[in-house]
């Protein structure tokens, strides 16, 4: 298969909006271009540590070390992510874009993070409330894999602190969880952001997999799963803080998303 796919996105009507499907496009969908503005952590109490951390997702597949990693040892219930998880996961407010409630679709349990499909949508960024918009280079994984969910999907990215589309935006894994997730590299020309690389898995949503972006500002950014690499982009490489997040829509079947562990090393 050939990995190296040049894409040119439809934009979107609203830059501060994803593309929700209209009756006309609804099947398939395709993600893309997505735009929000940072959302105001709340403060919350200090998590309460876990006596008995699990990692039923795979527990041969550990994180690496990191400056920042998170494997969900702590169970949370709906509504009690945001508070548990302070210092990990800084959701979106619930009712954002009218698409997104965290508070009903994100929890932890059995060392997994859970996000329920198949109604409302969710988003957050990753890392602590001070530091998760600073980054500017380093590497960034996460092992995902998602049950059901179909017409639905997930971007995980690497979005501009500054909102500034052409500050570039760096998208793995991203795509429909019925189809094989892609990396995506976004034009940094000012008004060609929808133009887009694309850069093949051959791997399933449906199966546990490491996605790693290796980000070397200016120069490159290395798509790799599972300790493999896919491809080198030398092209429309950003070089101004990003944050490290993740979206899923409000449309589609039920499913679960499911987050093993995250972790970024700068």
């Amino acid at each position: 298969m050939n990995r190296r796919i040049k894409i040119t996105a439809v934009a979107a009507a609203s830059l501060l909006l994803i593309g929700v499907p209209t009756a006309a496009n609804a099947s398939p969908w395709t993600w893309g271009g997505w735009h929000h503005s940072r959302p105001a952590p709340t403060p919350t109490p200090d998590p309460t540590p876990s006596d008995d951390p699990t990692a039923d997702a795979d527990s041969a597949s550990a994180p690496p070390d990191s400056s920042f990693v998170e494997d969900f040892n702590t169970p949370a219930l709906l509504g009690q992510v945001s508070s548990l998880y302070q210092q990990a996961w800084q959701p979106y407010p619930d009712g954002t874009s009218g698409i997104y409630a965290p508070s009903k679709t994100v929890s932890v349990a059995d060392g997994v993070m859970n996000v329920a499909l198949g109604g409302a949508g969710s988003a957050g960024t990753f890392g602590t409330s001070a530091g998760a918009w600073g980054h500017v280079g380093g590497t960034f994984s996460v092992r995902a894999r998602a049950e059901g969910g179909d017409g639905n999907g997930a971007a995980f990215m690497l979005w501009p602190s500054s909102n500034n589309w052409s500050d570039g935006e760096i998208d793995f894994p991203e795509g429909n969880f019925e189809s094989s997730p892609s990396g995506f590299q976004h034009s940094m020309v000012p008004g060609r952001g929808a133009e887009r690389e694309q850069i093949g898995t051959n791997v399933s949503w449906r199966d546990w997999h490491t996605y790693t972006v290796n980000w070397v500002p200016g120069k490159s950014v290395t798509y790799s799963v599972d300790g493999t690499v896919l491809q080198t982009v030398t092209h429309d490489v950003p070089s101004t803080p990003h944050r490290f997040m993740f979206q899923t829509g409000n449309w589609g079947a039920s499913g679960t998303l499911q987050i093993d562990w995250v972790s970024t090393t700068e």
